[in-house]
């Protein structure tokens, strides 16, 4: 989790993520955050997240996030 924690830092290091229960519905993250972030997964954990997968409650807290990974075969 702390790898997810790193990465949303350093894409808006101006917010706190941990205080924050849905990004996407705080405002946290935006689209063009979401395609950064997304970059970031699969090239850490080795992955290819499915276009499919790409809606708001994938990606509105770090374990959702942490599940879209397992999902998509990264080991956490």
């Amino acid at each position: 989790m702390d790898r997810i924690w790193s990465m949303l830092e350093e894409i808006k290091p101006e917010h706190d993520f941990k205080e924050s229960t849905d990004y996407i519905e705080d405002g946290l993250l935006d689209s063009f955050d979401l395609i950064a972030l997304i970059d970031m997964l699969e090239k850490e954990f080795n992955i290819i997240v499915d276009g499919l997968d790409v809606v708001p409650e994938n990606f509105c807290n770090a374990e959702a996030i942490a599940a879209l990974v397992k999902k998509s075969g990264g080991d956490i």
